[in-house]
Formats: structure tokens, sequence, C-alpha cells
């Protein structure tokens, strides 16, 4: 059973999600939150597998709540713009992914269950234009993404999955399996100590091995 927290100051939006989410085979909404401190709160009690947050709320926002989250809960923000300037901020502190409020039904339940297996919710160009703007601003990279740990493989693996590929479309690239994709992009997870997929894309970005403009 996937266990989810919403955390959401508008009441009506929350009870929209959890109408939606409850019908759902396999998830229940555990709690509802009103601010990021609450939505703290709650997922120490509930220890929730995903926590959909918004991010702009009164008090402690979204983007304070998942710097803050300890390890556990996937965190999914929500947002009313696609290109919110604080998504990648959130996306740089353990966030998952992001989804916009307007999105498909089926859209958020598909989400749910991809961030809630461990994956990351990387829609396929928003995502990566996000990344992309927000990264440009960065003046140097980050030498504290020991790139160093990686082999030479790993690192173009790095490159490609920063580029938004799939572990397919990575494997057609480099011709190998996409089983053997998925190894390298793991294993660069775990030397970098990245939780998910996302985390790698902000570190491709950061560390310099891909350059906005790239896409």
């Amino acid at each position: 059973m996937i266990k989810i927290v919403l955390a959401d100051d508008q009441a009506l939006v929350r009870a929209g999600f959890r109408a939606l989410l409850d019908a759902q085979p396999g998830m229940t909404v555990v709690a509802e939150a009103s601010d990021g401190a609450q939505a703290l709160r709650l997922a120490a009690e509930h220890e929730p597998d995903v926590v959909l947050m918004d991010i702009r709320m009164p008090g402690m926002d979204g983007l304070t709540a998942t710097r803050e989250m300890p390890p556990g809960p996937r965190i999914i923000i929500l947002t009313t713009f696609e290109l919110d300037e604080y998504v990648f901020e959130a996306l740089r502190n353990g966030a998952s992914g992001f989804l916009v409020k307007d999105t498909e039904p089926a859209e958020l339940i598909q989400a749910v269950r991809v961030v809630a297996d461990g994956d990351a919710l990387l829609s396929p160009g928003v995502t990566r234009r996000l990344i992309a703007e927000y990264a440009s601003r960065a003046k140097t990279p980050d030498p504290s993404h020991d790139l160093g740990l990686l082999t030479d493989r790993e690192r173009e693996v790095l490159a490609l999955v920063g580029t938004g590929m799939t572990n397919d479309e990575i494997a057609q690239k480099l011709f190998m399996s996409p089983a053997t994709a998925k190894t390298h992009v793991s294993r660069a997870m775990m030397k970098l100590h990245a939780r998910d997929r996302a985390q790698l894309v902000v570190v491709a970005y950061e560390s310099g091995l891909v350059r906005p403009g790239w896409l």
C-alpha cells in the first residue's frame, strides 16, 4: 500500500487529490497538511511513501519543508507554474520531481506510483528545461560533486542522464543493453549519494558536466 501525505494550503485542492488517490487500488492518503511545518510533523508520524508538496504555502513553504524532510518519503512538488523559480531548488534539496496542479488525473496517479517505486519523476522536457534555465544562473561549477569517483563510462552515462535521456535511449546511444545502462546509472547514484535520477540531473548540471543549451 502506497501511503501518501498531501501538503497544500487550499482545502479544496487537498480534497480533490484525496478523492482521486483514495479511489486507486494500493493507495491511501494518510494525512493532510496545510503548511510545511505540519507536513514535516505528519511525515514523521505516518512515515508515508510519498508526499505531494505544494511549493507556495504560508508559514513554512514547500521548499523549506523539502529541505528539512528526513530521508524516507519521496517528494513530488506541486506547482501552478511549469517554470516556478523555486522548483529547481526543491529538486536540489531532495524532491523527486514535480507536477503542475492542472495535470491530468491519470498522470498524477502514475507519478505517485513511479516515485513510490524509487524512480524520479522527470517529465521529459519541462523538468529538463527548468533545470537548464536555473542551472545556467550558476557562475561556476560546484566542486563539491566529486565526479572523480566515477569511471569514464559512468561519467558518459551521467552526462546523458543530464540531457534527459532514458535508460533505453542511453543504451541505444552507447550500444549497450538497457540493463547495463541502468546498472551504470545506479552505480553513479550510489557513488554520488544521489537519491534518485532527478538528483543525478542536478549534479550533471552543477558539476559542469552538462551545460545549459545542450538540450
